[in-house]
């Protein structure tokens, strides 16, 4: 089934067109690696799909509706979730706190509610069930013996695991990952990767950007390549890394590349 499509979708900075009329589709439980060189525009068509700033012109179907327009937390409700590049957590938060208080902002409470929560605190019932599952998140994670700890000292390798399980707190369709593998060892890595396979084996469709060449051959079924906006290549990893353009695009030059 598909999940998610983009048509015609560009965005303009100025004089800059950084996501030039890119046409693809996401379908319901696969990875797709989103690659290109530095600057292709990956980030900022993460950024269309999560609401951050809308396309200049084209459309984003989710689920059948149009969500061209919608803000970021609009977007968020409706399903779709977002890590970035640079860590964003609460650092002066627990890490438990981190995934807590991304279970409540999902609910997108009115500022009633909100009201009503800072003076009478949250009903038993519904603190004990997001206390729950936050802690289920955690384990998932592996972070469930640094509940208790403060954000600002995890590990970077931890960090990146963090906003992972913040952004799973908001109970995605979909899961938008931009380099979640970068600044980590070998064995991060690893690790990294066999968290991504089991949100996806939980039903959660993946989006991922990565420069590690190493994970985004093992992990996505489909490889989307852009290049100064524009995508270039589209296929499985053996149809892309031996496709010339992305040779070209990649490395300069008549190079041959051999997929292994």
């Amino acid at each position: 089934m598909k999940l998610l499509r983009t048509e015609n979708l560009t965005r303009y900075f100025g004089g800059l067109c950084a996501v030039n009329d890119v046409d693809f589709e996401l379908v319901s439980g696969e990875i797709v690696g989103l690659i290109g060189p530095n600057g292709a525009g990956k980030t900022t068509l993460i950024n269309l799909l999560s609401g951050v700033f809308p396309p200049s012109s084209g459309n984003i179907i989710f689920q059948d509706d149009d969500i061209s327009r919608l803000k970021a937390h609009q977007v968020n409700s409706l399903g779709i979730a977002r890590t970035f590049q640079v860590v964003r957590v609460f650092k002066k938060l627990t890490v438990l706190d981190n995934v807590l208080a991304a279970a409540v902002d999902r609910r997108r409470l009115g500022p009633w509610s909100l009201v009503a929560q800072a003076i009478l605190g949250r009903s038993w019932s519904q603190a004990a069930r997001d206390h729950d599952e936050a802690d289920r998140l955690l384990e998932f994670v592996g972070l469930a013996s640094y509940s208790d700890e403060l954000a600002e000292n995890l590990p970077y390798a931890l960090s990146k695991r963090l906003e992972i399980a913040r952004a799973l707190a908001t109970s995605p369709t979909l899961l938008l990952l931009d380099e979640p593998s970068s600044g980590l060892n070998p064995s991060e890595l690893n690790d990294q990767i066999e968290i991504v396979r089991k949100i996806n084996r939980q039903g959660v469709t993946i989006l991922i950007i990565e420069h590690v060449m190493k994970v985004i051959m093992d992990i996505s079924q489909r490889l989307i390549v852009l290049h100064y906006g524009k995508k270039i290549a589209e296929g499985s990893p053996r149809e892309v890394y031996q496709d010339p353009e992305v040779v070209e695009a990649y490395l300069g030059g008549e190079t041959h590349v051999e997929y292994r």
